[in-house]
């Protein structure tokens, strides 16, 4: 997978999922737990917004010294053994992986849940090279397994299927006989991984956090199998977005506190691991072999332009559990990896206006993500940073083009306008009836045939003012 998830248009994508009565009831379902539960923990922490400014000072000092930390943190991993790469672009990632699976003649990878590999198309190429690779997040095990599904949530990948659907993806295709018991499909697919843990040559993760003081790499995770995947295969590889860093330790507590709230409304998340180099020799268990890659991918070119502020991201999704778009439309409707305000925001960044140029519409411009945003990222205002670039750049739709130009002229020509209010008036009385127009007229056809319009009397309320002004 890469960052564009599917080959159709926006308007077709958003036609058949808001059909899917199940996808939307669960989004909703999911929104309000994960809402109430991110109150109650940010309740019981106290004074949240200020560790929502910490959180923010911390990720903006990181993006204000960002050569100074990369340069640490390379030198402490290497200083502990292990091995950096600094990857320009997606291609330069997946080559420097390859050429480790080549090395190390690798049949076998398992991986724990990570955007950014999927950002970088990972597993297809490890696939072409005719090695095996397994998905060992339950949620995203279930999306590999029924043909490389891509994810609707960024915490919760696989949250359109129901478990009837997921107990039938694993009869399907893993010969499974239970029932569609939550716990019995988990034990399941716990059993059935176990064996590639142990056969795996390589194990691949993500990095929630790096620490710059110490070359420690953070992992957060609800299942474990991050730590499986790091310390039984003999290679560990951790792939992170260059921006994902704090200075130290004291930094760390701070963050991963606001991202584990933020994120599922619990102080800690099952398992906080944290990895600093491969293993020594008086140690029984890790990797033989640590390689870390750090990854640009275009975030140079967004630390220098006036969307840096998304670089503040802590994969946490809360702007996706009270975005009332993606409520409506649910997360594969985006055609990205990344969905909801931050997918809105980030895809068209790193993958460009031809893909994306739709996903800056998908949003009300409401601000509640920015309101609930641990590290106070201002995304309403980058969706319309977002919208006045394209419309700088000729990218929105010709037919709005013509619409804004003709609004222009009207509203600089007083008699035109007068004019046009007054036929306005008299066209709308005859039009509107009983709340609803008898056809789509343009850009608002839909818009107008989904609300009760006000019944017009005919007359513009400037020609209403000024008849009862004079009286």
């Amino acid at each position: 997978m890469s960052m564009k998830t599917s080959n159709e248009s926006f308007k077709q994508r958003i036609d058949v999922h808001m059909k899917d009565d199940f996808m939307l009831k669960s989004v909703a379902n999911a929104q309000e737990r994960m809402f109430a539960n991110r109150q109650i923990a940010a309740d019981k922490l106290g004074h949240w917004e200020e560790w929502r400014e910490m959180g923010m000072d911390i990720r903006n000092h990181v993006l204000e010294n960002l050569d100074y930390y990369l340069h640490q943190l390379s030198e402490k991993v290497l200083d502990n053994g292990g091995h950096v790469f600094f990857a320009k672009t997606a291609q330069d990632a997946t080559d420097y992986i390859e050429g480790i699976l080549k090395a190390k003649n690798a049949k076998k990878v398992v991986k724990s849940k990570s955007m950014v590999t999927e950002e970088i198309g990972l597993n297809q190429m490890i696939l072409r090279n005719d090695c095996e690779v397994i998905e060992t997040d339950l949620g995203e095990y279930i999306l590999q397994v029924d043909d490389c599904d891509p994810p609707s949530h960024i915490v919760v990948p696989a949250l359109h299927k129901n478990r009837t659907q997921i107990r039938d993806i694993f009869k399907d295709k893993l010969n499974y006989q239970g029932t569609n018991d939550p716990e019995e499909m988990t034990r399941f697919v716990r059993n059935h991984i176990r064996h590639d843990f142990l056969e795996a040559d390589i194990g691949i993760t993500g990095c929630n956090f790096a620490v710059a003081e110490s070359g420690t790499i953070a992992l957060v995770t609800n299942e474990g199998n991050a730590r499986m995947a790091t310390s039984l295969p003999k290679t560990h590889i951790a792939v992170m977005g260059m921006e994902r860093m704090v200075p130290t330790f004291e930094e760390l507590d701070i963050v991963i506190s606001l991202l584990c709230r933020s994120a599922v409304g619990l102080p800690l998340t099952g398992y906080v691991t944290a990895l600093t180099g491969p293993r020594e020799d008086d140690q029984c268990d890790g990797p033989e072999e640590f390689h870390l890659v750090i990854v640009d991918n275009g975030r140079s070119e967004i630390l220098g332009s006036e969307f840096r502020d998304i670089l503040r991201c802590v994969r946490c999704a809360a702007c996706v559990n009270t975005c009332p778009a993606y409520r409506h439309i649910g997360g594969q409707s985006y055609g990205s990896i990344y969905s909801g305000p931050i997918g809105a925001v980030l895809s068209p960044l790193l993958g460009g206006y031809d893909d994306f140029k739709e996903l800056p519409y998908a949003c009300s411009l409401c601000k509640a993500c920015h309101d609930v945003c641990p590290v106070k990222i201002p995304l309403s205002d980058l969706l319309l940073k977002h919208r006045q670039k394209m419309a700088e750049q000729g990218i929105i739709p010709l037919s709005e083009r013509a619409v804004v130009k003709g609004f222009t002229v009207l509203n600089a020509t007083p008699f035109v306008w007068n004019v046009g209010v007054k036929v306005g008036a008299v066209m709308g009385g005859m039009l509107i009836k009983n709340g609803k127009m008898p056809f789509n007229m343009g850009a608002i056809g839909k818009w107008s045939q989904t609300r009760d319009l006000p019944q017009p009397d005919g007359e513009s309320f400037r020609s209403w003012f000024e008849s009862r002004a004079k009286k």
